[in-house]
């Protein structure tokens, strides 16, 4: 699906961004690309998506060069943009003139997920919110059905509530042969429906694992004392601090991404 390797980009001779960067990834999951601001997560997914010229570097996207922009890899790829764009048209107008676009479109789907957010065909896209516009957004891609759905910052301008929706309709509507990719540094937002985590770091990629790896090896617990020698990261909280373990009597927990985030960063010793 996605194969990437040693890639250098550069936004001028005195800021370079990656220096032999590898990634690959396989349809059939959701990843969660993590980073601070600036850690270069957007500009990753633009090179995916063929925004941006990496010359002769070795880049395929679904056996395509994504800058060539060809028709048939533009129809199975859509980029939902941290600030997207909105033509002066209802959201009924905008489907039915962009659909066309996507081979793979299905207006029901669409259809269900207005309503799951509560938006309307006759609504004007350039008179909603922020927050309405980027749950449009979300719904036509969705829609697309593209095996690559690549979502920056999808959550930003989205209540309690409307990510609650957008987690449900986001794994109810994608299938075993997508591929999608979250970025964001809002990691508790996308904590419960991601299958892998890649963690990016000043251009780099400092962590990546699958969930039930994280899930098999470690164990995230809160606990009043760090007398326990095992302790690989930990954190002060409200009673105690919470902790990052290696395994001990296969007992399974929730993983803390949020704490695990903060481990990768701080460079604590978190090997699988």
């Amino acid at each position: 699906m996605i194969s990437i390797s040693e890639l250098s980009y550069a936004y001028s001779k005195k800021e370079v961004l990656f220096k032999n960067l590898n990634f690959n990834q396989e349809a059939g999951n959701i990843v969660g690309l993590l980073g601070k601001n600036g850690a270069g997560k957007s500009t990753l997914l633009k090179v995916i998506a063929g925004l941006l010229d990496v010359k002769k570097q070795s880049v395929s996207v679904n056996d395509f060069i994504p800058f060539k922009r060809e028709p048939d890899f533009l129809t199975d790829v859509f980029l939902v943009t941290e600030s997207p764009f909105y033509p002066s048209l209802t959201i009924g107008s905008y489907t039915k003139a962009y659909s066309a676009f996507y081979k793979n479109f299905d207006p029901l789907k669409m259809s269900e997920i207005l309503e799951d957010f509560e938006l309307k065909p006759s609504q004007k896209l350039s008179k909603l919110s922020h927050g309405q516009q980027k749950k449009f957004t979300i719904a036509f891609a969705l829609a697309t059905n593209s095996k690559l759905l690549l979502l920056d910052e999808p959550t930003n301008g989205l209540d309690i509530h409307s990510k609650s929706i957008f987690r449900k309709v986001l794994v109810r509507s994608v299938d075993g042969d997508q591929l999608v990719i979250i970025s964001t540094h809002q990691v508790k937002d996308i904590e419960s429906i991601i299958d892998k985590i890649v963690i990016l770091d000043k251009g780099e990629i400092i962590f990546e694992e699958e969930m039930f790896s994280i899930v098999e090896k470690l164990q995230f617990k809160r606990v009043t004392s760090l007398e326990e020698k095992a302790v690989l990261y930990s954190e002060k909280s409200i009673g105690g601090y919470d902790v990052i373990m290696p395994m001990h009597n296969d007992e399974e927990t929730n993983v803390d991404i949020e704490l695990l985030f903060k481990a990768v960063l701080d460079r604590a010793e978190i090997k699988l």
